[in-house]
């Protein structure tokens, strides 16, 4: 049950235990596979009730996993090559591509130094594919300019820890969500980024109602809903309230003085800061009642065990480092650390950022935690990689921001991006976008071909994914679990680590060993997690305890887990002695800021920017799921309705987000969950399913001075009508993978376009649908259209009705399937200087059969509104559950009477916030 082993026979099906690919929560999966005429494939996944992450509960994006691994559309299959930057790639085998890779690298090391090549990977990557990286880079190459996308995301708490508390990684496990009396979210809407974590929480306040929520956020989120007391702040002000929550606690008398004098340094600094930061005069920077901020600072100051949560609406700030000092600082002044129930959480956003630092592979540390500018930490890793004394360079990396800002600039020549798509990601993609088109060479080592940043690549390299990997993660508890392959990985996709080491074997060989043997010697993962593990003995992170076979054993473990003990240490600092050079936790004094671009009469709103429920990242993997788009099926900008008003703006119309940086055009969408002056973009849509890359087309490239990350959160723009003379709406039935191939390279053609898969009833494998909406100032050229009806075969044909009227550039064409005799929407599309289409639409995506003669679809038809899903496990509308609500039905009626809320558990926040609203209506 605990690995791929031999190749299946024919007919013959397994189980395979292995870990999630999303979020930092770390959950246990079990891979259930088979062998078919096409070759083995994944048919299930189902949680694993013996991980102790999980306990065998999925959200809606694991539950799909399945669906998103079984089709090979889009995926990258084998190497590809291309001589000149103008030249298209071509197909070659993997010899010719680790050479030329290698060559390339090697030649431009040789003439520019070693910091004119570039890394940038992923949170995504197991931790032994990050290792060889690491290695690659600083030992032989020798630049300390590898980073990761992790730096998006978490390296503002990582600074925060180290600062505090002398060392990288929570305190905490997930066994405290079930002893805290007191949770504070922070910047966390767990509901959506972290469910499985958010059920162990739901469940622990119904065993015990006294337990208190307090949710700091701009936003009302369904977490936000669910809280006791939302604390709705000006965006970037967290620091003021955290100030005034610990002034409130000094004034009180709820500190603990004799830990503060025992176990910390620092304080008297930040308490005669704290003066100035009366509840009074914080809360009127944050823009909340003063009573609010005593009434959260009594909760945490007289909680038996405070326990806070937090992610990135703490990290992403130009000011996040002191964002996660000022948090981590009423805990140690109340002591609400080091013990049950308690302590400051950061929740990781992706399922091995934590491993990634563990092995250094970051441009600001080296392996196990180790400082780079620390001369004996250079050369203990030089010893234990056998290099050469003075190989490893004591020269600080280039972040991610500065990184792109360096191969714009020409500074760096080659830039090597493994599992990440930061034409999307970065912030400001327009300035990435010029500096990988400026490179004099990229590689992009990815298993999906549909990226944004695939077109840039030089050289692409085909990796394996979840379902095909070996190896371990490292999760937000510092749990390590074993990740398994359960299928070999599609045409010639290799490991990562595998991709690395060759093109590190070739490079060495040109370039020279800088030890006195190879230095890549390790040939599978379990011989590279030997390597890690010897490098970690004696540091904080100490895993000398732990290899492979303990895994195999006796299941996840958490770190540090030094020799000789049986179990790692599941909560840190019990003691009250820190990884500091004194034991000491250190206090900072943290001045509050305001945000980086403030707001002015040019640009007068702030943009949030967010998850949504069941998408992940750039949608690479989820966005291949047409069930994971019932939730949120469009992309949208989200306004108060008072601020649309002031404006003549309506919900559905096309409006136009600019920033000093760039603009990018989106439905609007009214919604209270918002403040006035604030508008709200998810960060998944990227140039696969819109005419733009997404949100980050106007997001700032500030960022921390300490920790390097960016500013991501917060944009100040304005909003507008675009005002678009031709609009489009298509849609078609059918292999909606295929279909949105051959589709997406319309979009850029547009003023406005977007893509998205719709399940509909009886959806499966094979068969959704592609819905396209687009707008033009101008009604597109015939042969636009005509590649758009090839696209989606919509041309003539018996069962195909169309109205045309070239004069006023209108289009209607409808085509039909007939099942048992009655009429049914197989495909659809509808051109007019106005929207339209949409009640035909949700007739098509209904399912049912049409009631009236054909050509009555053309008819002026009032447009139908939208019926929200909400439960995408049963198909659940927001319309059924309303009903049931009205008729008397409470959460458990509505679980069992509909069935939503009873698979994965993903929409109960949102059942809940419903069945609060009608009743109270």
């Amino acid at each position: 049950m605990d690995g791929a082993g031999a190749p299946l026979q024919p007919g013959e099906r397994r189980t395979t235990r292995s870990t999630c690919c999303y979020c930092g929560v770390g959950c246990g999966v079990l891979i259930h596979s088979e062998r078919t005429a096409g070759g083995e494939r994944i048919t299930g996944v189902e949680g694993d009730p013996q991980h102790p992450a999980n306990f065998g509960r999925l959200c809606s994006k694991g539950l799909a996993l399945a669906d998103s691994a079984r089709r090979l559309d889009g995926r990258v299959l084998a190497p590809e090559v291309r001589g000149q930057r103008h030249e298209p790639r071509r197909a070659v085998d993997w010899a010719l591509a680790l050479d030329t890779v290698a060559e390339r690298l090697a030649r431009i090391v040789e003439r520019h130094g070693p910091d004119a090549v570039a890394f940038y990977i992923s949170g995504q990557l197991l931790t032994e594919d990050y290792y060889v990286f690491n290695k690659l880079a600083k030992g032989l190459i020798g630049t300390n300019n590898i980073d990761t996308n992790s730096r998006l995301c978490m390296s503002s708490a990582v600074t925060g820890y180290k600062l505090a508390l002398g060392a990288d990684g929570p305190p905490t496990c997930y066994e405290d969500l079930e002893l805290a009396k007191t949770v504070l979210f922070a910047g966390s809407n767990a509901a959506y980024a972290h469910p499985v974590l958010f059920r162990r929480l739901e469940d622990a306040k119904a065993r015990d109602p006294g337990v208190r929520w307090i949710v700091v956020d701009p936003r009302r989120t369904d977490t936000a809903a669910m809280a006791d007391l939302h604390l709705a702040i000006q965006p970037g002000t967290d620091v003021a309230l955290f100030n005034g929550m610990l002034h409130h606690l000094v004034w009180e008398g709820l500190l603990d003085q004799a830990f503060i004098h025992a176990h910390t340094s620092g304080f008297p600094a930040l308490k005669a800061l704290l003066r100035e930061y009366t509840p009074r005069m914080a809360a009127e920077i944050c823009g909340i009642p003063a009573q609010d901020l005593v009434t959260a600072a009594e909760w945490f100051g007289r909680s038996p065990a405070a326990l806070s949560l937090y992610c990135m609406g703490l990290n992403q700030s130009a000011h996040g480092t002191d964002k996660n000092l000022a948090l981590i600082q009423l805990h140690l002044a109340t002591r609400q650390i080091g013990r049950p129930g308690a302590g400051p959480f950061s929740l990781t956003g992706q399922p091995n950022a934590m491993g990634g630092r563990e092995v250094g592979g970051m441009a600001t540390m080296l392996a196990a935690h180790r400082e780079i500018a620390d001369e004996d930490h250079r050369a203990e890793v030089e010893a234990l990689w056998k290099l050469a004394p003075g190989s490893l360079s004591g020269k600080p990396g280039l972040a991610a921001v500065e990184l792109f800002e360096a191969v714009r600039a020409g500074k760096v020549k080659a830039v090597w991006i493994a599992c990440t798509n930061p034409v999307h990601s970065m912030p400001d993609i327009g300035q990435v976008r010029e500096a990988l088109q400026r490179a004099e060479y990229v590689v992009v080592q990815e298993a999906f071909a549909d990226t944004d940043t695939v077109p840039y690549a030089d050289a692409l390299l085909p990796a394996s994914t979840w379902g095909e990997k070996e190896g371990t993660v490292t999760n937000s508890e510092r749990r390590i679990s074993r990740v398994r392959a359960a299928v070999p990985p599609p045409g010639q996709a290799r490991a990562d680590w595998w991709i690395v080491r060759e093109v590190a074997r070739r490079v060495e060989a040109r370039l020279g060993a800088p030890g006195a043997q190879p230095l890549f010697q390790a040939d599978a993962p379990a011989a590279i997690f030997e390597e890690h593990r010897a490098l970690t003995v004696g540091r904080d992170l100490d895993i000398g305890g732990l290899d492979y076979a303990k895994l195999e054993q006796e299941g996840p473990q958490q770190w540090p887990f030094p020799a000789g003990q049986s179990r790692g240490q599941a909560r840190r600092y019990a003691d009250g002695v820190f990884a500091t050079a004194d034991g000491r936790a250190r206090f900072h004094a943290t001045a509050y800021q305001p945000v980086a671009e403030p707001t002015s009469a040019r640009y007068p709103l702030r943009l949030l920017t967010g998850r949504l429920r069941d998408q992940w990242h750039g949608m690479s993997r989820t966005g291949r799921v047409p069930q994971l788009f019932a939730h949120s099926p469009e992309p949208g900008l989200r306004m108060h309705p008072d601020d649309a008003a002031r404006r003549g703006l309506k919900a559905g119309e096309l409006v136009r987000i600019a920033s000093k940086r760039g603009a990018l055009v989106l439905p609007l969408e009214l919604s209270d969950e918002v403040g006035s002056g604030t508008v709200f973009a998810a960060m998944h849509w990227s140039g696969q399913h819109l005419s733009s890359g997404g949100i980050n087309e106007v997001s700032q490239p500030a960022f921390d001075a300490r920790s390097r990350q960016p500013e991501l959160k917060h944009a100040a723009v304005r909003v507008e009508k675009a005002a678009f003379g031709w609009h489009l709406l298509a849609a078609r039935r059918g292999d909606a993978l295929a279909l949105r191939a051959a589709v997406q390279p319309l979009l850029r053609d547009c003023g406005y376009a977007s893509l998205t898969l719709q399940a509909g009833p009886g959806a499966d494998d094979g068969v959704a649908w592609l819905v396209m909406r687009a707008a033009a100032e101008r009604a597109m050229p015939a042969e636009w259209l005509a590649a758009l009806d090839t696209a989606l075969a919509l041309g003539a044909g018996p069962d195909t009705l169309e109205y045309r009227d070239a004069r006023r550039g209108l289009l209607k064409r409808v085509a039909w399937r007939v099942e048992a005799g009655a009429n049914f929407v197989d495909g659809l599309l509808w051109t007019d200087a106005q929207p339209g289409g949409e009640s035909l639409l949700r007739t098509a995506l209904g399912g049912g059969a049409w009631g009236g003669p054909r050509l009555a679809a053309f008819a002026a038809v009032a447009e139908v509104a939208r019926d929200p899903v909400v439960c995408a496990c049963r198909q659940v509308t927001e319309s059924a559950i309303r009903a049931e609500v009205r008729a008397g039905a409470d959460v458990p009626a509505l679980k069992q009477r509909l069935g939503c809320g009873t698979v994965c558990g993903s929409c109960l926040p949102q059942l809940t916030r419903l069945a609060r609203e009608v009743a109270s209506a």
